[in-house]
């Protein structure tokens, strides 16, 4: 269980290293940013799929804190004693949607649409490697279209290649988190249609200290701040639905 304290100030030089899952790419800067405007220091984020960033701190990636976007690969790292928590703290819970380019089609595709011989590829990330991967393959099966359209599936490393497969042309449309299609890249390119939650797992999204972080104390802020009220804003102005005080 996390323990609320003071924010420490940005007093540390050596920047916090997060593993960041990555459908939080458009979204964890702008909370960066406001944790620096905040008083908190230096923070620099690698990004993959969270099944490659448990993996990588497993094996002693050098990592301060671990967001992912379920909470089966953080507790992994809980499992294997690398963390300080042991059950991972729920930050931020994800949503599904399907985007396409503007083609002049009429309106947003739906999943019912994706059986149509009019669309060729589309791009999901590997479910065994990305949680929303997964959400993608079980909101296709709950939707009773997955045999219509399971030759069709490409699959991408992570979320956010999977968002690139369908900007770039090389699929129809991808099945990717709100997160990436409300940032301007694709937003003002595409269109997105919400997927029901019915129709996939809920994606709650974990984090967990390191317990041999070189900036513990300064990646403890850093998720004091995501919990925070400041913090929770700029998750839900940012595609990401806020915890519960009963999820965290």
């Amino acid at each position: 269980m996390l323990m609320l304290t003071a924010l420490p100030l940005a007093a540390q030089k050596t920047p916090v290293r997060v593993a960041a899952a990555a459908d939080l790419q458009p979204v964890l800067p702008r909370i960066i940013a406001a944790y620096r405007a905040a008083g908190g220091g230096p923070v620099e984020a690698s990004y993959a799929s969270s099944a490659t960033l448990a993996t990588q701190i497993i094996n002693g990636a050098p990592f301060d804190l671990f967001l992912a976007a379920n909470l089966s690969f953080p507790q992994r790292v809980i499992d294997a004693r690398q963390a300080v928590e042991t059950r991972p703290v729920v930050y931020a819970q994800g949503a599904l949607v399907l985007w396409s380019r503007r083609n002049g089609q009429d309106g947003p595709l739906t999943l019912k649409d994706l059986a149509s011989p009019s669309v060729h590829r589309i791009a999901v990330a590997n479910p065994q490697h990305a949680p929303y991967g997964a959400a993608a393959i079980a909101a296709l099966k709950n939707s009773g279209v997955y045999a219509a359209v399971q030759s069709k599936l490409v699959y991408a490393e992570n979320i956010a290649q999977t968002a690139q497969f369908a900007q770039s042309g090389n699929a129809d449309c991808a099945l990717i988190s709100r997160t990436l299609a409300i940032s301007p890249a694709l937003a003002d390119h595409g269109q997105a249609t919400e997927i029901s939650p019915a129709l996939y797992p809920p994606i709650e999204q974990g984090a967990v200290l390191m317990r041999k972080a070189p900036e513990r104390l300064a990646a403890t802020g850093l998720l004091q701040f995501l919990l925070s009220p400041k913090g929770r804003a700029v998750l839900e102005q940012n595609g990401l639905r806020a915890p519960s005080p009963a999820e965290r």
